[in-house]
């Protein structure tokens, strides 16, 4: 199979790698990051321009692409800047509405590739841990439609979202994958109630509460119960975003830390000429290049008719970024020394975002767990 991008992604690679290089610096970044907003609209209007937004989805729903290598070459490119923009719910939560929605519901996704709104998956709970069958919020038949109860947790740029796909419970008990609904629910819809947060490596979160939502029966996204499936294949999608986001970030935090090797001096001479040090480096390089490999088998499986064959290439990629990441993460610090540390210096804020990722939709333990049961399923 031939890994090789098109001419159409490096072009796209490369704009996206010089915009942020040369418009999304560290200092333009942090100060997004820790602004009230926790992203700034002017700039995902500007990435909407060049393309970033419309390379998540097919064309037939809007976009230029939507296979596994555009999202992948999309996220490195973002994950070398800490780009704190809601991308990876838009993708996630676009991806729900192009795969359930009806035409009217896919009239969205217009608006979300125009940059012009902000989409937000609100799936997660407080009590569901990272297993995806487990809901709680409970959604009833109201008249004609709906109303949902509930609660959700840590949603990206929730207070800024213009539109929430809802995951609730239609029938079953709290843990069974059948049962799972989803629904549109417009930000600012009476009973919702939106908690904001700054995040610890940047940009804002939210916990959302549902006290008799009201919805229409066209707030229902796809078949009611039938949402397991939507959720399984939206957030594959996002598992295959972060680990390519990571590769990016791991990327930046390398090449960081070879530039500190060749100008800090110890001695009289740089450090990296300590062989000592080069042993760790090339160690470090060594377990990048196992992560992207793993990006790589995942975003070429990501379409694959075997449901079992494209869910365990996902984990196995998450389970390797979680891994790596860390190592990333602890050994750049530790090369850079005490400065490595301090909130100054990018250095600090890639680590703390590797630390991060490993946590999002399963951590490094969740996958391997996953990896390794649904072997035994295919057995």
């Amino acid at each position: 199979m031939n890994f090789d991008h098109t001419e159409d992604r490096r072009m796209l690679s490369d704009m996206l790698k010089r915009f942020v290089a040369e418009q999304y610096g560290f200092a333009v970044r942090d100060r997004i990051a820790r602004s009230p907003e926790g992203y700034s609209a002017e700039f995902w209007q500007r990435y909407a321009e060049l393309g970033a937004l419309g390379a998540l989805f097919a064309e037939a729903d809007g976009g230029l692409g939507g296979g596994g290598f555009d999202i992948a070459v999309v996220f490195e490119a973002l994950g070398r800047g800490l780009v704190v923009e809601p991308f990876l719910d838009a993708l996630m939560a676009g991806d729900a509405i192009a795969a359930a929605g009806s035409a009217e519901q896919k009239q969205a996704l217009e608006s979300l590739l125009a940059g012009a709104t902000a989409i937000a998956l609100a799936h997660a709970e407080p009590a569901s841990g990272y297993e995806l069958a487990r809901v709680q919020t409970r959604a009833t038949r109201d008249g004609d439609g709906w109303r949902l109860d509930g609660a959700k947790a840590v949603v990206a740029q929730a207070e800024r979202a213009n539109l929430f796909v809802i995951s609730a419970r239609t029938a079953g008990a709290e843990d069974e994958a059948d049962g799972i609904s989803l629904f549109l629910v417009p930000a600012g819809t009476p009973g919702l109630g939106v908690q904001g947060y700054p995040l610890i490596d940047g940009g804002r979160g939210a916990d959302l509460s549902l006290e008799g939502v009201r919805l229409p029966a066209g707030a229902l996204l796809g078949q009611a119960g039938a949402g397991h499936a939507v959720l399984e294949r939206c957030i594959g999608k996002g598992l295959l975003a972060l680990c390519a986001e990571a590769v990016g970030a791991m990327d930046a935090a390398r090449d960081a830390t070879l530039e500190y090797l060749q100008t800090r001096k110890q001695f009289g001479v740089p450090i990296g000429r300590f062989q000592a040090l080069q042993h760790r480096m090339a160690d470090v390089l060594l377990e990048i290049e196992q992560a992207r490999s793993s990006v790589i088998n995942a975003a070429a499986c990501l379409d694959h008719p075997d449901r079992v064959a494209r869910e365990r290439a996902l984990s196995a990629a998450k389970y390797t970024i979680g891994r790596v990441g860390t190592l990333v993460a602890e050994e750049c610090i530790q090369l850079h020394g005490g400065i490595g540390m301090t909130w100054e210096l990018p250095l600090a804020h890639y680590a703390k975002r590797l630390v991060m990722i490993d946590h999002q939709l399963g951590d490094e333990d969740h996958h391997l767990a996953r990896f390794i049961a649904l072997g035994a399923h295919q057995d």
